[in-house]
């Protein structure tokens, strides 16, 4: 008997514990149903974020910066420029899809750091290759490891950081600003300090993605604690209340929400407007007489204006009903930067490299409504998968009609008509994906 008292006396001592450990150990979960956290993993998370963020863009716009001599060193065409240049949006739409039943298998942490080396390998193989096929290969393993990274960073928001969307999609969209601006800014003078070879100045890149793998290492490999098992609980989207929300998530059809297909189209369109611009805006300049060094620093200033502004539009956009006034304001930037490059390219450069760098920051309003148009992490993955694998798979043909475009009219007038075309479409659809409403609600509803 006394046994047994002391028995029950120590599990409910052990139970209080506990309790009063509850926001130091990870096992634990909170008031509202979420596992809580050590106070360090949550500081890794976010360094985490940072540097995954810092990642993502660098592979393109490094290369943007330097695709004239890359096509003279492996021999290419415009038209084969073009398919480098459609690479990335392929890989976003072929590998971002597999990324929420990767997160289910092997946790969301495993996942991106996997996701990093993947960047970091295929960085440093690419100039080596010798040839544009083996270049294309290795591109496209960089560009794998940032279509997982790219659909999962707002699942990883949305999990650890559930009162703060705004403000963490703002720091993470502001890092992602800051690494795609570096990259383009940078690549031609760091290349011309090692020797003139681009091959050396697109490999360094490929050190500051090895560095991201770091923090991730620790959070992959606590599967089954608190951080991987409360990112695969937000993958397979457990509910706070206990209820299998999974098993919800999983019944959710996406393509039946009017929002997620809208979503999908902007988030395409805005994709489709900032890889030509990471792909051939560095060239428009140097084609209207623009030194290169001066060429790849007005597409830093491009990528730039997105490092303050990504920081403050989710932020804002959290706090409006609706968005669509902020798609309009910027689809009108991108129109007068599209029109000041037709007409006078190099006369008004710095002007048209900013009104194109507000229009790009559609990219964190885009990310910012995945994670406002969906209730439940499993939404938000879901969303995220949906809406970036079908957005990049629309934005796949147009760098390479652009390519086309300008090898066979032999100028930039009819890619820019285009490009500022697409840019209505794109206006209307993220009017519809500003809706207050959640994908969640309309599927349910159809």
């Amino acid at each position: 008997m006394l046994a047994v008292m002391v028995s029950k006396e120590t599990r409910t001592t052990t139970s209080t514990a506990m309790s009063i450990r509850g926001s130091t150990e990870p096992e634990n979960e909170n008031a509202n149903g979420r596992p809580a956290t050590r106070a360090w993993v949550t500081r890794l998370v976010v360094v985490g974020i940072v540097l995954s963020a810092l990642n993502l863009r660098p592979a393109i716009t490094s290369l943007g910066a330097l695709l004239e001599e890359v096509r003279d060193g492996l021999g290419m065409s415009g038209t084969a420029a073009g398919v480098l240049t459609s690479v990335p949006p392929f890989c976003f739409a072929l590998f971002g899809v597999m990324a929420p039943g990767l997160a289910r298998r092997f946790g969301v942490g495993a996942v991106v750091c996997a996701g990093m080396a993947a960047i970091a390998a295929g960085l440093a193989i690419r100039p080596w290759t010798g040839t544009a096929a083996g270049f294309l290969a290795a591109s496209a393993l960089a560009l794998m490891g940032i279509a997982v990274s790219n659909v999962l960073m707002p699942v990883v928001v949305k999990r650890w950081f559930p009162d703060r969307v705004g403000s963490m999609t703002g720091l993470y969209s502001m890092a992602l600003a800051l690494g795609t601006a570096a990259a383009a800014a940078i690549t031609v003078p760091m290349t011309e300090a090692l020797g003139g070879s681009w091959r050396s100045g697109l490999t360094v890149w490929g050190i500051l993605a090895a560095a991201a793998v770091v923090p991730w290492i620790p959070l992959a490999r606590e599967r089954g604690a608190g951080g991987s098992k409360g990112e695969a609980s937000s993958a397979r989207g457990t509910s706070a209340t206990g209820e299998g929300e999974g098993e919800r998530a999983g019944a959710l059809r996406i393509t039946r929400s009017r929002t997620a297909w809208a979503l999908a189209v902007f988030f395409g369109l805005q994709a489709t407007a900032a890889y030509v611009t990471m792909g051939w805006m560095a060239q428009i300049f140097r084609d209207a007489g623009v030194p290169a060094a001066t060429a790849g620093l007005l597409l830093a200033v491009t990528m730039a204006m997105g490092v303050p502004l990504a920081f403050v539009i989710p932020r804002v956009a959290t706090r409006l009903p609706r968005q669509g006034p902020i798609v309009v304001v910027l689809g009108c930037c991108g129109l007068l930067g599209y029109a000041g490059l037709y007409i006078a390219p190099a006369g008004g450069a710095w002007a048209w490299a900013v009104l194109l760098g507000i229009a790009n920051c559609a990219f964190p309003l885009a990310l910012t409504m995945v994670g406002m148009r969906a209730r439940t992490g499993a939404g938000v993955a879901q969303l995220s998968a949906f809406a970036q694998s079908a957005g990049y798979l629309i934005s796949i043909p147009g760098p390479l009609v652009v390519g086309v475009l300008y090898q066979h009219s032999g100028g930039w007038g009819l890619p820019l008509a285009l490009m500022a075309g697409l840019l209505l479409p794109q206006m209307a659809v993220g009017v519809l994906a500003g809706r207050d409403r959640t994908v969640e609600d309309e599927a349910a509803a159809r």
